[in-house]
């Protein structure tokens, strides 16, 4: 069934017959501050709905937006979660069903073989038959719905769709914050990998110049031995850095659903560092605590709060009595060939009201299971948002301190860079012992790998920022989560 007609089925059902035992839904109080830590947050403002397919606005980069299309379209991990919402709308099918009588056609017939005394003494003992013909339609066992039972059960199953549904959301922004981190995991180490094949070819023309002071005596072999370990030293890193980078492309095969198309993936290999990522747009001060309101995983708990708080209406009305109704309408003869002819109508009707007496506490107990289940839900809702209200927290923490981070890192690496560049000027004019270049050396080269991986915590970071926060900051916020419901159906 299609969302609209979905949403119009459902709205149907609650306006037949009276009114539900479902208790009113109070939306529980976030159990968070109102402001982010160390953030200046201002106060709540009205605004309008988040626009959950915005990601093109943060995502910049010509090169991650190819591949992001291509895991919204062919991850596997999406298409289960389509899948959940499928099943999950046929429950709710299966449930609002019974709301509405079923009628069926009917065609019977019925022979019965008889014998009779008195039949016997003028005809012998010879049977008769008495046969039987009906056709028509009816309905069975159908119940009504007097005290809101199959209506509350309806809503929850739809309620629970609705979670599926935001499920679904809330996979579809984690799927492409994990594109976009391995994306810049394979650049980060597609620039390690660059840095350090330009490492070793500064440490073999080292070694080479160290071989030879040693052969003329104006260097030791312990000169030699070092300048040896440290060119095998960056052998090894390049390595390291070849197998992740190949890693990070499996992880993207793997996320995207297939390797990339021969354009993006020439694309990717242009870029060289993470400075050839476009830029993600800045985070601004002063965000509102209430915008975790709109993240996928959170409304989805609501909807499942708001189940269990439909159950609970299922399970009083399982205490009054049942009416079901059976009837059907048609023709009836000992005649087959008389079947249809004028006079042979039929009909039955034969109501039932069962009366729940004594069932040894039975339902009580389910309705006290529903009550308990739902304080479950209540709990289970306010973790979900002090989750994420940890998750954006930890990001802003981060979006703080990365950048002075890496500001000084960069600072660092200009700063090894000459006193590499120092310290091997004086190790070729004779002046300083080659440990001193070497340690230089060292220095500079960790200091770049620093510079790469703060600048890739960075970067992550934001994108963790953009997931936690629902789908960025751009956007606005929902008055209600009917808002962000109907944009998803």
């Amino acid at each position: 069934m299609a969302p609209s007609l979905k949403i119009l089925s459902a709205g149907l059902a609650l306006l037949m017959g009276g009114c539900t035992m479902i208790p009113t839904y109070h939306r529980p109080a976030a159990p968070v501050e109102k402001k982010w830590p160390g953030n200046g947050a201002s106060e709540t403002v009205a605004q309008d709905a988040a626009d959950l397919d915005n990601w093109r606005n943060f995502y910049r980069d010509p090169v991650l937006q190819s591949l992001i299309s291509a895991a919204l379209t062919n991850n596997r991990d999406l298409q289960v979660a389509q899948h959940q919402v499928e099943a999950a709308s046929t429950q709710f099918d299966i449930e609002n069903a019974a709301l509405f009588p079923t009628l069926n056609g009917t065609a019977g017939a019925n022979v019965q073989k008889m014998y009779s005394r008195i039949w016997s003494l003028s005809q012998g003992n010879e049977p008769f038959y008495m046969r039987q013909y009906a056709v028509g339609f009816g309905i069975s066992a159908y119940e009504v719905d007097l005290w809101g039972r199959i209506r509350s059960a309806s809503r929850a199953s739809f309620d629970r769709y609705l979670s599926d549904a935001l499920g679904r959301e809330s996979m579809r922004l984690s799927v492409i914050a994990s594109v976009s981190v391995a994306m810049l995991n394979w650049v980060a180490n597609n620039q390690a990998l660059l840095i350090t094949q330009h490492v070793i070819e500064n440490r073999q023309k080292t070694y080479r110049l160290v071989e030879q002071t040693a052969r003329v005596g104006t260097g030791t072999q312990l000169d030699v031995a070092e300048a040896e370990a440290a060119l095998r030293d960056a052998e090894t890193h390049l390595q390291i850095y070849t197998r992740q980078r190949e890693q990070a492309m499996n992880q993207l095969t793997l996320l995207i659903g297939g390797a990339p198309d021969q354009a993006t993936r020439l694309a990717l290999e242009k870029k060289a560092s993470l400075d050839d990522v476009q830029a993600f747009p800045d985070v601004p001060e002063g965000l509102p605590s209430d915008m975790i309101a709109r993240r996928p995983d959170i409304l989805s708990a609501e909807q499942v709060l708001r189940s269990a708080n439909d159950d609970i209406g299922a399970a009083r009305a399982e205490f009054f009595p049942k009416i079901q109704i059976t009837a059907a309408n048609g023709t009836a003869s000992n005649n087959i060939t008389r079947l249809f002819q004028s006079g042979m109508g039929a009909w039955n009707v034969a109501p039932q009201v069962t009366v729940p007496l004594f069932d040894a506490g039975r339902l009580t107990a389910e309705l006290h299971q529903a009550k308990a289940r739902k304080k479950e839900e209540v709990s289970r809702y306010e973790k979900t948002i002090q989750t994420a209200f940890r998750e954006v927290a930890d990001a802003l923490a981060g979006r703080s301190t990365y950048l002075k981070q890496l500001s000084a890192q960069v600072a660092l690496v200009q700063a090894s860079d000459r006193q590499y560049q120092l310290a091997l000027a004086r190790f070729k004019g004779g002046y300083d012992p080659y440990l001193d270049t070497l340690v230089a050396q060292r220095t500079l080269y960790d200091a770049q790998l620093g510079a790469i991986t703060t600048h890739l915590q960075q970067m992550s970071n934001i994108v963790t920022l953009y997931k936690t926060l629902g789908g960025g900051w751009q956007g606005t916020l929902p008055h209600r989560k009917d808002n962000v419901i109907n944009h998803i159906l």
